[in-house]
């Protein structure tokens, strides 16, 4: 190559679809470098880039002419980046402010609504307000020098034993179980760890973040991802927090808190052991709530969760619960109160938006609820989405003694569902897909992925819907549950973790093949190439020992429920 050859790349950016521009660089300009050229003081909005349809990191070198298209860091893959880097400088500033000999002690350990909730694994380290402030001013430092993140690639084998050396024992067991014989490490002046992603190139790529003492932790605040500035002070979702530390006590119960104790297990033949105690749990836990619901004299229930949380294997088998107990549920679908397809309103964009609450008929629901509850009879209505209009067929309904209404949908949890209807008769429940394992102490497994994971697999199976249209769809799911779901979970009486220990291994088998099949050349690819790594952390495990009643055979399939 000349040493001053001139290439010319053409630029484009994922946020905006008119954007089209040529420039010339010297042949081996990163491109950081490019992205400075083109983009002047707007460079630290794009943090990364894919060329033919690979996410490659700005250090990355160009040789030669290309079609280059920059990563806004409000995208989701941006947004990924943006976070795992501003914890990967958490945990340096952690590092030079405990010392070696306790930074391995710090653990992330979950989502906790906009931020990331860690813990100290040590009774004899309790941080302060003290202790936060000059953290925070260690961190501030490091972002205003701008500190390079340096990766090497590095031996699985060799990096299993440093791990192990430095106390990282759950970093150690995922090394031990990677197929591939190398890793991508990456180092803040001093400070080595792994992650699951790529990173921005610098501290600099960091703006806004907070931390605060929370519980027996404390929580690093997140930005906001659409104007990445923290809007108002972090407040934690209690209800949501105490869910995930039940999950939490469980697995450390079962001595399972990482992916490595799970593939340890796999490998000593005690998948059946874990299948078998988790479904037991969850039955009990189930139990319990409808013993709830008759004790309180409930006589509306109302369940909402977001996509692919289980809620029609959780309703069933409530109203199972509930028969057993001599209750007599009748199931009630709120997509039966849709508005005529003519009195929906429109998004933005001139389509339908069926996920706003103004697409519901709420006086209609309020009224059917409140007449069922007085012991009338109600002619039910039906929702035909192919005219796009409710349908009456006769369907009646009039509630006895021991019946009792179960109501699901994404709005059930909306004030405005309830507000009609008399807090002593309804009972909420909120349900999600809460992941309470992890790959190893610093990289969490998010919830989103493992709802995902379980739609392409449903979708495939039941709608049939490849790999490749779930995924293009799964933005638009996620806008309708950050709107209409995610801002009411508080709002519920119980919440529900339908996750289980066992279940990536258990989808894994049916959802390579499917994650395979994306063409490279699809918008979709690099997600499903993100989706087969982290799946390739995982042992499988076959189905046979799962209950027919399991919640994942509503995604697997071979379950005895109609869903």
């Amino acid at each position: 190559m000349a040493k001053d050859k001139i290439i010319d790349v053409k630029i484009y950016v994922d946020n905006d679809e008119n954007y089209e521009k040529v420039i010339s660089v010297q042949a081996g300009s990163t491109l950081g470098e490019i992205a400075e050229k083109a983009f002047k003081s707007d460079k630290w909005n794009y943090v990364a880039a894919t060329i033919k349809g690979r996410l490659r990191e700005l250090p990355a070198r160009i040789n030669n002419d290309a079609e280059i298209t920059f990563i806004s860091i409000g995208s989701t893959i941006g947004f990924d980046l943006y976070k795992r880097s501003l914890v990967f400088i958490v945990l340096k500033a952690m590092y030079d402010y405990l010392g070696d000999e306790k930074s391995n002690l710090i653990r992330v350990m979950y989502s906790l609504g906009p931020g990331f909730f860690c813990k100290v694994m040590n009774d004899d380290v309790k941080l302060t307000e003290e202790d936060v402030v000059k953290v925070k001013e260690r961190i501030d430092k490091i972002i205003a020098d701008d500190v390079k993140f340096e990766k090497r690639v590095a031996l699985a084998q060799e990096a299993e034993a440093d791990f192990a050396a430095r106390g990282y024992e759950d970093k150690a067991k995922l090394m031990k179980y990677r197929r591939s014989s190398r890793i991508n490490l990456y180092e803040i002046d001093g400070f080595t760890d792994y992650f699951y992603g790529y990173m921005v190139p610098s501290a600099g790529y960091i703006k806004e973040y907070d931390i605060k003492l929370y519980a027996d932790g404390f929580v690093i605040a997140i930005a906001d991802k659409r104007t990445m500035t923290i809007h108002t002070e972090y407040k934690a979702p209690p209800k949501l927090y105490n869910l995930l530390r039940q999950s939490e006590d469980w697995g450390a119960h079962m001595n399972i808190n990482c992916v490595g104790d799970l593939n340890d297990i796999i490998v000593k033949g005690g998948s059946n052991g874990i299948i078998l105690l988790q479904e037991a749990l969850m039955e009990k836990q189930i139990g319990d709530i409808a013993r709830t619901i008759k004790d309180e004299n409930k006589k509306l229930i109302l369940i909402a969760g977001p996509s692919s949380s289980g809620k029609t294997t959780f309703s069933n088998r409530l109203s199972v619960q509930l028969a057993t107990i001599g209750i007599r549920p009748h199931p009630i679908a709120m997509d039966d109160f849709f508005k005529n397809r003519e009195d929906t309103p429109r998004d933005e964009n001139g389509k339908y938006d069926f996920e706003c609450i103004e697409a519901m008929d709420m006086e209609l629901f309020s009224n059917t609820m409140n007449r069922l509850l007085k012991g009338e009879e109600v002619d039910m209505p039906t929702f035909d989405f192919t005219e796009g209009c409710k349908k009456y067929t006769g369907r009646k309904l009039k509630l006895g003694e021991d019946d009792i209404l179960v109501v699901e949908g994404i709005h059930a949890l909306n004030p405005i569902t309830s507000q009609s209807i008399s807090a002593d008769n309804s009972y909420k429940i909120y349900i999600s897909c809460l992941t309470q394992l992890n790959l190893d102490e610093h990289n969490r497994i998010s919830t989103t992925d493992t709802r995902l994971l379980r739609r392409i697999v449903r979708d495939a199976r039941t709608r049939g819907n490849d790999a490749q249209k779930t995924i293009s769809m799964w933005p638009s799911v996620r806008k309708g549950e950050n709107e209409n779901i995610f801002p009411y979970q508080e709002e519920a009486d119980v919440m529900f973790n339908s996750a289980m220990l066992y279940e990536l291994p258990a989808l894994k088998i049916y959802a390579e093949p499917l994650l395979y099949s994306v063409p490279r050349d699809t918008t979709e690819y690099y997600e499903a190439k993100r989706l087969l790594k982290f799946l390739d952390y995982f042992l499988g495990i076959d189905m046979t020992s799962v209950p027919m009643n399991s919640l994942i055979r509503e995604f697997a399939g071979g379950g005895c429920f109609r869903v």
